[in-house]
């Protein structure tokens, strides 16, 4: 029986690919999925699980679930006028709303909307704002972008609705505060770099740093000693494998995987590239 939900969006560093390598080591049972930085949601909508608390800082991106949550019929009537409309003049004229001084006034329908559009509609699928958090990416090669899906929309609604999930914005963390021990947690944060001479993509305007990714590591190591089972994915680098190697009371499992990058703002971050995936060593 075909999958009747699946990701929106398209993400950064979507695990779509990668599914077949970690549900196989997602526990059989969970009393809650939690995804802190939850992205395009590919492995949250693989497991369609009846509990979650999904959270990421990126407001927008939150909003977009909230409304496919409640407003469905809206949200598609404006993307089917996004979709009539459509050209490279009508992309940067959509692109611009957010430099407007009025558009924290915008209802959070006409932005999921945009937010819809823009990112099936611009080069790559790439969601990136500049330091005042604005949109910069500009209009992809598109002759008939996948503007309105309205079936796909219709079937995520039901499935958040029909279910517990918890939807947070802000900082990771907090989603990992007062867990049930029979929780299951997925971390997908911004990778780490290759190199520290280059720099991370901006998801959000706040960025994600070397010293972010060092306190994930301290969050992960709280986790084992709650003895809540997590699964990381990351980029396979030195310093991740440094990070999560050191020879202290908590041991990781680390899991190197292939996987295929077609969206990336670094072109030599496309095509096949080393990940890992990180769990504690005993379960």
């Amino acid at each position: 029986m075909e999958k009747k939900i699946r990701p929106l969006l398209k993400w950064v560093g979507g695990k779509r690919q990668l599914i077949s390598s970690i549900i196989p080591l997602v526990p059989d049972t969970f009393s809650t999925y939690v995804e802190p930085f939850i992205g395009g949601g590919a492995l949250f909508f693989a497991l369609e699980p009846k509990k979650a608390i999904i959270n990421d800082y990126n407001e927008e991106l939150m909003n977009v679930y909230k409304v496919v949550r409640d407003n469905p019929e809206q949200l598609i009537e404006m993307l089917i006028v996004h979709k009539e409309k459509f050209s490279k003049e009508y992309f940067y004229k959509v692109r611009e709303y957010d430099r407007g001084i009025n558009y924290n006034k915008v209802s959070n329908i006409t932005k999921a909307a945009r937010f819809i559009f823009l990112n099936k509609t611009c080069y790559n699928g790439l969601y990136r704002v500049n330091l005042k958090g604005q949109f910069n990416t500009p209009i992809g090669n598109y002759v008939n972008p996948n503007i309105v899906n309205e079936t796909l929309i219709k079937d995520l609604s039901n499935y958040l609705n029909s279910n517990e999930i918890t939807m947070n914005t802000g900082n990771y963390i907090d989603s990992l505060k007062n867990l049930d021990k029979n929780s299951f947690v997925y971390l997908d944060p911004p990778y780490a770099p290759i190199s520290y001479t280059s720099s991370f993509t901006s998801y959000t305007d706040k960025g994600f740093t070397k010293k972010d990714q060092e306190i994930l590591k301290k969050e992960c190591d709280k986790l084992i000693e709650q003895k809540i089972f997590f699964i990381q994915s990351n980029s396979d680098c030195e310093f991740i494998r440094s990070l999560y190697s050191e020879k202290d009371k908590y041991e990781y499992k680390i899991i190197n995987v292939n996987a295929k990058r077609t969206i990336n703002s670094n072109g030599q971050r496309r095509g096949n590239v080393q990940e890992v995936l990180i769990s504690p060593k005993i379960r």
